[in-house]
């Protein structure tokens, strides 16, 4: 493409064009083209307007009391691309804890080291809350997927045969977000451990089916410090955006092959938001993970990782004002994977 460019404004946002020639030439070109079109601050600008009315709404997560004492009406959003732009909106830099997205991650990283935890895991959505024990009698101690509570606690168990599951996964943050101030939240993680008592009764349960293979003490420690986690938007967003580029870490090296990025990102899409999967496809049309402490991660395959952050909770356990972002974000910009 010509490196002279014109900039056009729709009403929405700015879109870049090249003075010659409006379409690239190449596929590839095509879509370097197409994700760095869209003037993301001045988009973000405007989600942050349209969703106004949605943020406050909801409940937060009052069954961790230190999450209780979040302010509902908190609201922010960052964008992280994969040439290593980031943009944000509103309290896009203020930390909060992290909670289930963490269990992409961890996810991530037990991968790094082979496949064999979907021998103690499935792939499939469960259609009950994240903390169900309904299933896993019924599926012989294997928990439907690795974003439900069980699951996660499988994952936790896998990444400890190499370490410190939370230790290694808060180094993997740091590394991959550029901030080595980012740290374990104490009074969330006491918090939670005190009232931990329905994820210690997965763990011991599955444990008596011979799918637990460390210590339930040990691994119940590792598992609430790593939802306890505190990240800002613009942290997880960079922190993420490996999946976006197929694997890649910001440093250049490879995390993940290719086919195992595709299929974490599969995974989010189809069980990330609990049992309002199908509802966050049809209305987002991208892979994302929730948090019951209001952030939701997503990934525009090729382009993109964002992060949005509002703690009031729909009763599903997913941010209100923060699925209503994405929706958003995807009708204005058309990037979706559908």
């Amino acid at each position: 493409m010509c490196g002279t460019s014109l900039w056009r404004f729709n009403g929405n946002f700015l879109f870049r064009f090249d003075k010659f020639t409006r379409e690239p030439r190449s596929s590839r070109a095509k879509e370097r083209f197409y994700a760095t079109a869209v003037d993301l601050a001045a988009l973000l600008d405007r989600i942050a307007d349209d969703v106004a009315a949605e943020i406050g709404r909801g409940s937060v997560a009052d069954y961790i009391p230190a999450l209780a004492r979040v302010e509902p009406g908190r609201f922010g959003m960052a964008v992280a691309e994969v040439d290593g732009g980031l943009h944000g909106v509103g309290d896009w830099e203020v930390p909060f804890s992290i909670q289930s997205m963490s269990k992409v991650f961890t996810l991530a990283l037990a991968l790094s080291h082979g496949d064999g935890v979907w021998e103690r895991v499935g792939r499939e959505p469960s259609g009950n809350p994240f903390n169900s024990l309904v299933q896993l009698e019924n599926e012989d101690g294997i928990p439907r997927n690795p974003f439900i509570n069980a699951g996660a606690l499988v994952v936790t168990d896998e990444l400890a045969h190499h370490g410190d599951a939370a230790e290694t996964l808060l180094r993997f943050l740091q590394e991959e977000s550029g901030r080595a101030g980012i740290g374990i939240d104490a009074e969330v993680a006491a918090s939670e451990a005190a009232h931990a008592d329905r994820n210690r009764a997965l763990a011991y349960f599955m444990a008596s089916y011979r799918n637990m293979r460390h210590p339930v003490p040990a691994v119940l420690d590792q598992y609430v410090r790593q939802c306890s986690i505190a990240m800002s938007c613009g942290d997880v967003a960079r922190a993420a955006v490996f999946l976006a580029r197929h694997g890649v870490r910001n440093d250049g090296s490879r995390l993940l092959e290719q086919s195992a990025a595709k299929r974490v990102n599969a995974v989010m899409l189809t069980c990330g938001t609990y049992d309002a999967a199908g509802e966050f496809a049809y209305r987002v049309g991208l892979p994302g993970k929730s948090g019951v402490g209001g952030g939701i991660v997503a990934i525009v395959p090729g382009r993109c990782a964002i992060c949005v952050w509002s703690p009031g909770l729909d009763p599903r356990g997913n941010s209100v004002a923060g699925v209503a972002a994405l929706d958003r974000f995807t009708t204005l910009t058309g990037w979706s994977i559908f």
